[in-house]
């Protein structure tokens, strides 16, 4: 692969997942206040309120991490996360890493998985020969997600006794 496709638009049967928009703020700072205490702090709201829904929409206006998208629900166009790809922690484009992130009040619905099995079909379609995901050990829910998408455990570990430790998971295309 040259250059790195780009990653602008899926549908699945309940999901349209598509560019994030700046009116959606308020709903990706959400995200930020309803992550578990044990993520670490960069990760979470700051105890000045940071980042604030205009600098979550200053990021997205910017176009920070373009390949995440909005992940919305058919019918309804409420927003309920985010899922897409990222740079990987390697340096490799052609290897990059699946992020995604659910309100609390859509989990126990299979969304994460419909959504994050659409972007990794799309990614096996764009040419990509494998991807990456990172989760902490603690995190059993988007454990199982990963699971049932076929990543497996790599076996890199990142230690970390005060957050959990990060397991590096990778799933070939």
């Amino acid at each position: 692969m040259t250059q790195a496709p780009v990653l602008d638009s899926l549908e699945t049967e309940r999901l349209l997942l598509r560019p994030r928009r700046v009116s959606e703020a308020a709903v990706y700072r959400h995200l930020w206040t309803e992550r578990d205490p044990r993520v670490p702090a960069h990760r979470q709201i700051s105890p000045d309120g940071r980042p604030t829904i205009a600098e979550v929409g200053e990021q997205i206006a910017g176009g920070g991490e373009p390949g995440l998208l909005g992940v919305e629900r058919k019918g309804t166009g409420d927003v309920i996360g985010y899922c897409g790809l990222i740079g990987h922690g390697s340096g490799s484009p052609e290897e990059p890493e699946l992020a995604y992130e659910l309100l609390r009040a859509a989990h126990g619905h299979g969304y994460a998985t419909e959504a994050a099995q659409a972007v990794v079909d799309w990614a096996a379609d764009a040419g990509y020969r494998r991807l990456w995901a990172g989760v902490r050990d603690w995190n059993i829910a988007s454990r199982r997600v990963l699971d049932k998408l076929g990543f497996r455990e790599s076996g890199a570990v990142t230690r970390d006794a005060r957050h959990g430790d990060s397991l590096l998971t990778v799933r070939d295309l």
